[in-house]
């Protein structure tokens, strides 16, 4: 099996960065969102059109390199 760059969480649903990939693509989200607020903010419906699509890609890109989501309520035993 290949590295996986995302890893589930321990407690509710979702990712967190598992590897040094997860971590670059969490960081570039959080710039393109800096970005989008800061330089794009004047038109809301560019603003809010450019904020889903990056939220989107994030999510297809955790889940196309992550493990399988599920809810989880801590640690399996």
């Amino acid at each position: 099996m290949e590295k996986l760059w995302f890893r589930r969480k321990r407690f509710g649903w979702g990712w967190i960065p598992a590897s040094k990939e997860g971590w670059l693509v969490t960081v570039l989200f959080i710039l393109i969102v800096f970005y989008i607020t800061r330089y794009v903010g004047t038109d809301p419906v560019l603003f809010w059109g450019y904020l889903v699509l990056s939220i989107a890609a994030l999510i297809i890109i955790a889940y196309k390199t992550g493990e399988k989501p599920r809810w989880q309520w801590g640690k399996n035993k």
